[in-house]
């Protein structure tokens, strides 16, 4: 390991890629296998654990940046959103956390969705750790749950920063909004400015001009895991196909030969803002639900720029 670190949490592989386009570099704790093949296969320091039992102690004094995507399907708008249900105990876990009292186990036990206490995991790590920036990402109903951890944040003396984004405001050929954190102890920091879209920029960049069929003048939809658990055939929801369907034909679609609106994993990859060539381990149902799950590669670069402050920012007073 290198002196100074970038720690990882959840670790996918949209913010890694993010971070090497930046000239950056992160360690990434990772509990799915084909996750950490497709991490190791790319390039991205990987340790394959369960975040949630690994010691903070490794990278404490040694860790300049955090970053944290927790699992969201208990918070998404399909399934059951049983993660909803138990956001005032993700909140007390949080303040508990906070204050150095870890209650994990015993909230996590009146849970409805075991992987709602994911989202409270980051807090371990910050108590401890410290990080001079942190970025964190999740669909948008967690909001409420990163405007706590920024009060808190402020409490220690970072500057931090909260709102709903959209990637495609990035330059993402794809409409994804997602509830982001930024947030620095050495340097005032602000959500990144939209670059696409707005008076004097550029339009938002086309579905068919990322993968050649589409929307001609619209980003695609929202790209997800797929239909199932394990990832599914159906990247693009059933409403959002028959919404397609409805464009068939005109001046606003460009057609493929081909009888279904089913993306292939390049064209998801692609509209994540992926490199070219980029290898996803695994069946095809695991190589959905990474490029799926995954933070846009333009829009991570966007919020890390933003929270690591790459640009000149007001120094801090960091509180003791």
């Amino acid at each position: 390991m290198s002196d100074t670190l970038i720690v990882h949490g959840f670790a996918g592989i949209g913010w890694s890629e993010a971070l090497r386009d930046l000239g950056l570099a992160d360690i990434g704790l990772e509990l799915n296998a084909a996750a950490c093949q497709t991490r190791v296969g790319a390039g991205h320091a990987t340790i394959q654990c369960d975040v949630a039992a690994y010691p903070t102690w490794p990278f404490k004094a040694r860790t300049s940046g955090k970053i944290d995507s927790p699992p969201c399907p208990g918070f998404g708008k399909s399934g059951k959103k049983l993660g909803l249900f138990d956001l005032p105990l993700v909140h007390q876990a949080i303040e508990d956390l906070s204050r150095g009292k870890d209650t994990r186990a015993a909230i996590n036990g009146a849970c409805r969705d075991w992987r709602s206490i994911l989202t409270a995991e980051p807090m371990r790590w910050h108590y401890d750790l410290q990080p001079e920036w942190i970025c964190m990402e999740q669909v948008p109903s967690v909001l409420p749950v990163w405007q706590q951890y920024a009060e808190i944040l402020s409490r220690w003396g970072y500057s931090a920063e909260t709102g709903v984004l959209d990637a495609a405001d990035y330059g993402l050929g794809q409409v994804r909004k997602r509830a982001v954190l930024v947030a620095s102890r050495i340097a005032e920091v602000a959500l990144p400015a939209p670059t696409h879209g707005g008076l004097g920029q550029p339009p938002h960049v086309a579905m068919a001009d990322v993968i050649g069929w589409g929307y001609t003048q619209r980003p695609a939809p929202t790209v997800t895991g797929g239909g199932t658990a394990t990832g599914g055939a159906e990247p693009f929801g059933n409403g959002t196909r028959q919404a397609m369907k409805r464009h068939i034909g005109t001046p606003l679609w460009r057609d493929r030969d081909l009888p279904h609106l089913r993306p292939t994993v390049a064209d998801c990859a692609a509209l994540q803002g992926f490199r070219p060539g980029l290898k996803f381990a695994g069946g095809q149902g695991q190589q959905f639900l990474a490029v799926g799950n995954a933070v846009a590669v333009p829009f991570a670069a966007a919020v890390v720029s933003a929270a690591a402050n790459l640009a000149p920012a007001v120094q801090l007073e960091v509180a003791a």
